[in-house]
Protein backbone atom coordinates (compact mmCIF):
# COMPACT_ATOMS: atom_id res chain seq x y z
CA UNK A 1 0.00 0.00 0.00
CA UNK A 2 1.39 3.68 -0.91
CA UNK A 3 2.17 6.36 1.66
CA UNK A 4 0.64 9.02 -0.42
CA UNK A 5 -2.12 10.45 1.31
CA UNK A 6 -1.04 8.77 4.49
CA UNK A 7 -0.73 10.34 8.03
CA UNK A 8 2.72 8.89 9.31
CA UNK A 9 3.94 9.56 12.82
CA UNK A 10 7.44 9.83 12.71
CA UNK A 11 9.01 9.23 16.27
CA UNK A 12 12.68 10.18 16.87
CA UNK A 13 14.90 9.01 19.64
CA UNK A 14 18.31 9.70 20.77
CA UNK A 15 20.49 7.43 18.49
CA UNK A 16 22.43 10.37 17.72
CA UNK A 17 25.04 8.69 15.44
CA UNK A 18 21.74 7.50 12.78
CA UNK A 19 20.27 10.82 12.39
CA UNK A 20 21.99 11.42 8.77
CA UNK A 21 20.34 8.10 7.98
CA UNK A 22 16.90 8.81 8.95
CA UNK A 23 16.69 12.80 8.07
CA UNK A 24 16.57 11.32 4.08
CA UNK A 25 14.21 9.09 4.76
CA UNK A 26 11.83 11.49 6.22
CA UNK A 27 12.32 13.76 3.07
CA UNK A 28 11.47 10.61 0.57
CA UNK A 29 8.16 10.23 2.63
CA UNK A 30 7.35 13.60 2.41
CA UNK A 31 8.29 13.57 -1.38
CA UNK A 32 5.96 10.42 -1.44
CA UNK A 33 2.95 12.27 -0.52
CA UNK A 34 2.50 10.97 3.11
CA UNK A 35 1.47 13.60 5.86
CA UNK A 36 4.55 13.16 8.11
CA UNK A 37 3.85 13.76 12.07
CA UNK A 38 7.30 14.70 13.67
CA UNK A 39 7.73 13.19 16.99
CA UNK A 40 10.56 13.32 19.38
CA UNK A 41 12.14 12.59 22.96
CA UNK A 42 13.68 15.28 24.93
CA UNK A 43 17.24 13.85 24.30
CA UNK A 44 16.99 14.52 21.28
CA UNK A 45 15.55 18.11 21.24
CA UNK A 46 17.75 19.17 24.38
CA UNK A 47 21.41 16.91 23.46
CA UNK A 48 24.42 18.12 21.59
CA UNK A 49 27.00 15.83 20.14
CA UNK A 50 29.74 15.02 17.56
CA UNK A 51 27.01 14.60 15.46
CA UNK A 52 25.46 18.17 16.03
CA UNK A 53 22.94 20.03 18.30
CA UNK A 54 19.22 18.95 18.93
CA UNK A 55 18.00 22.07 18.29
CA UNK A 56 19.47 22.07 14.81
CA UNK A 57 18.33 18.69 13.85
CA UNK A 58 14.66 19.38 15.53
CA UNK A 59 14.65 22.71 13.00
CA UNK A 60 15.54 20.46 10.08
CA UNK A 61 12.92 17.85 10.59
CA UNK A 62 10.41 20.93 11.11
CA UNK A 63 11.28 22.52 7.72
CA UNK A 64 11.12 19.13 5.72
CA UNK A 65 7.65 18.30 7.29
CA UNK A 66 6.41 21.93 7.53
CA UNK A 67 5.36 20.70 11.29
CA UNK A 68 6.22 21.95 14.30
CA UNK A 69 7.61 18.62 16.32
CA UNK A 70 5.56 17.16 19.09
CA UNK A 71 7.87 17.30 22.13
CA UNK A 72 5.78 16.58 25.06
CA UNK A 73 3.34 13.63 26.31
CA UNK A 74 0.52 15.78 26.38
CA UNK A 75 1.21 17.28 23.10
CA UNK A 76 1.10 13.53 21.56
CA UNK A 77 -1.94 12.26 23.44
CA UNK A 78 -4.48 12.82 20.92
CA UNK A 79 -2.74 10.85 18.70
CA UNK A 80 -5.13 8.48 20.43
CA UNK A 81 -8.95 8.10 18.92
CA UNK A 82 -9.54 11.43 18.78
CA UNK A 83 -6.70 11.98 15.84
CA UNK A 84 -5.38 9.24 14.92
CA UNK A 85 -2.46 8.35 12.64
CA UNK A 86 -2.52 5.77 10.13
CA UNK A 87 0.77 4.26 10.80
CA UNK A 88 3.67 5.13 13.60
CA UNK A 89 7.35 4.85 12.41
CA UNK A 90 10.13 5.09 15.06
CA UNK A 91 13.47 5.60 14.08
CA UNK A 92 16.48 5.86 15.32
CA UNK A 93 14.76 3.37 17.92
CA UNK A 94 17.90 2.91 20.68
CA UNK A 95 18.14 0.25 22.80
CA UNK A 96 16.28 2.12 26.13
CA UNK A 97 13.12 3.16 24.03
CA UNK A 98 12.90 -0.70 22.43
CA UNK A 99 13.32 -1.72 26.16
CA UNK A 100 10.69 0.66 27.62
CA UNK A 101 8.25 -0.07 24.35
CA UNK A 102 8.83 -3.91 25.06
CA UNK A 103 7.43 -3.55 28.94
CA UNK A 104 4.81 -1.23 27.94
CA UNK A 105 6.63 2.16 29.89
CA UNK A 106 5.59 5.60 28.60
CA UNK A 107 7.76 8.25 29.91
CA UNK A 108 8.65 9.80 26.35
CA UNK A 109 6.57 11.86 23.74
CA UNK A 110 7.49 8.98 21.18
CA UNK A 111 6.42 6.43 23.22
CA UNK A 112 3.06 8.00 24.14
CA UNK A 113 2.63 8.20 20.86
CA UNK A 114 3.13 4.49 19.60
CA UNK A 115 0.61 3.74 22.47
CA UNK A 116 -1.77 5.71 20.88
CA UNK A 117 -1.10 4.19 17.70
CA UNK A 118 -1.30 0.93 19.22
CA UNK A 119 -4.53 1.43 20.91
CA UNK A 120 -5.95 1.85 17.48
CA UNK A 121 -4.74 -1.20 16.34
CA UNK A 122 -2.70 0.72 13.68
CA UNK A 123 1.04 -0.05 12.40
CA UNK A 124 3.97 0.47 14.17
CA UNK A 125 7.24 0.25 12.00
CA UNK A 126 10.56 0.31 14.36
CA UNK A 127 14.14 0.96 12.61
CA UNK A 128 16.59 -0.31 15.85
CA UNK A 129 19.82 1.18 16.28
CA UNK A 130 21.18 -0.08 19.46
CA UNK A 131 24.67 -1.99 20.78
CA UNK A 132 22.91 -4.29 22.67
CA UNK A 133 20.28 -5.83 20.42
CA UNK A 134 22.34 -9.15 20.71
CA UNK A 135 23.19 -8.70 24.75
CA UNK A 136 20.63 -7.86 27.22
CA UNK A 137 18.14 -6.41 25.04
CA UNK A 138 17.54 -9.14 23.20
CA UNK A 139 14.54 -10.16 25.12
CA UNK A 140 12.92 -7.24 24.60
CA UNK A 141 13.68 -7.46 20.83
CA UNK A 142 12.38 -10.71 20.43
CA UNK A 143 9.42 -9.70 22.31
CA UNK A 144 8.63 -6.68 19.96
CA UNK A 145 8.92 -9.09 17.13
CA UNK A 146 6.28 -11.23 18.16
CA UNK A 147 3.78 -8.02 19.36
CA UNK A 148 0.41 -7.69 17.37
CA UNK A 149 1.00 -4.65 15.17
CA UNK A 150 4.65 -4.16 15.64
CA UNK A 151 6.89 -4.53 12.49
CA UNK A 152 10.66 -3.76 11.63
CA UNK A 153 12.80 -1.99 9.16
CA UNK A 154 15.22 -5.01 8.27
CA UNK A 155 18.19 -4.75 10.42
CA UNK A 156 21.57 -6.41 10.59
CA UNK A 157 24.85 -6.40 12.67
CA UNK A 158 26.48 -3.17 11.68
CA UNK A 159 30.43 -4.01 13.03
CA UNK A 160 30.43 -7.52 14.18
CA UNK A 161 33.97 -7.40 15.00
CA UNK A 162 34.12 -4.20 16.96
CA UNK A 163 30.67 -4.21 18.51
CA UNK A 164 29.38 -7.80 18.45
CA UNK A 165 25.99 -6.97 19.66
CA UNK A 166 25.12 -4.18 17.86
CA UNK A 167 22.38 -3.98 15.56
CA UNK A 168 21.16 -1.15 13.09
CA UNK A 169 18.04 -1.17 10.73
CA UNK A 170 18.68 -0.51 6.78
CA UNK A 171 16.68 2.99 6.66
CA UNK A 172 16.75 2.77 3.03
CA UNK A 173 14.52 0.26 3.26
CA UNK A 174 12.10 2.23 5.47
CA UNK A 175 9.18 3.55 2.88
CA UNK A 176 9.13 -0.46 1.79
CA UNK A 177 8.74 -1.14 5.02
CA UNK A 178 5.90 1.07 6.26
CA UNK A 179 4.28 0.09 3.07
CA UNK A 180 4.05 -3.61 3.95
CA UNK A 181 3.01 -2.98 7.35
CA UNK A 182 0.10 -0.92 6.01
CA UNK A 183 -1.09 -3.98 4.66
CA UNK A 184 -0.11 -5.63 8.06
CA UNK A 185 2.81 -7.61 6.74
CA UNK A 186 6.79 -7.62 7.50
CA UNK A 187 8.61 -6.55 5.07
CA UNK A 188 10.97 -9.86 4.66
CA UNK A 189 13.97 -10.90 4.90
CA UNK A 190 13.77 -9.02 8.37
CA UNK A 191 17.42 -10.04 9.19
CA UNK A 192 20.00 -8.65 6.97
CA UNK A 193 23.64 -8.48 6.47
CA UNK A 194 24.30 -5.05 6.97
CA UNK A 195 28.29 -5.58 8.01
CA UNK A 196 29.41 -3.95 4.17
CA UNK A 197 26.98 -1.17 3.92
Amino acid sequence: MEVKGKRIGFGITGSHCTYEEVVPQIEKLVAAGAEVVPIVTQTVKNTTTRFGRGEDWVAKVEQITGKRVLDSIVAVEPLGPRNPLDCMVIAPLTGASMSKLANAITDSPVLMAAKATMRNHRPIVLGISTNDALGLNGVNLMRLMAAKDIFFIPFGQDDPLKKPKSMVADMDQLIPAVEAALEHKQLQPVLIERYNK
